[in-house]
């Protein structure tokens, strides 16, 4: 088994350990692959998931995610955490910087990204420009759900609106 197998393995593992609720289990095994390879990028996304999501420590989780981003600034997954993230921190032009690259970058899902942007703007009460990027999500996905869930973000942008 070569090394990059290895540590997609190891990877799967601590991605197993995460679903089940196994949270320093999976820490332990993301550490260890960094261990084995400090380039490995994907292994600083999912800690830096459990650092924000499961413990609730920040910093640590934005530290984590940059990491990735220059290990790996092709792995689409670290831009929907990452944007998440900065979303809940309220670091609304880092979220927009990362939001217009994550936009550039194949794999990456467009309609979840523009979601992204209509929750930043929405959160800025710039709710034309939400309503804008809400109607980009809705017309790149062929999932009914978030299809719904757009149109539900439009309609509650135009109830701010006609409250402003």
């Amino acid at each position: 088994m070569d090394h990059l197998t290895k540590l997609e393995e190891l990877l799967d593992r601590a991605n197993s350990d995460i679903k089940n609720g196994a949270y320093d289990e999976a820490t332990n095994k993301l550490e260890k692959i960094l261990d084995i390879d400090p380039d490995f990028g994907k292994a600083y996304n999912h800690l830096g998931y459990l650092y924000e999501v499961k413990f609730k420590e920040y910093e640590k989780g934005e530290t984590l995610y940059k990491l990735c981003l220059e290990k790996s600034p092709m792995y689409p997954a670290v831009y929907y955490n990452y944007a998440v993230l900065l979303s809940t921190l309220g670091k609304y032009d880092d979220l927009k910087e990362l939001l217009d690259t994550a936009i550039t970058i194949p794999g990456v899902n467009k309609s979840t990204m523009y979601n992204e942007y209509g929750i930043m703007y929405e959160q800025l009460g710039k709710f034309d420009e939400a309503i804008s990027y809400y109607k980009k999500a809705a017309l790149q996905t062929l999932d009914k759900n978030v299809l719904n869930r757009a149109k539900d973000s439009i309609e509650r942008c135009q109830l701010k609106k006609d409250l402003q």
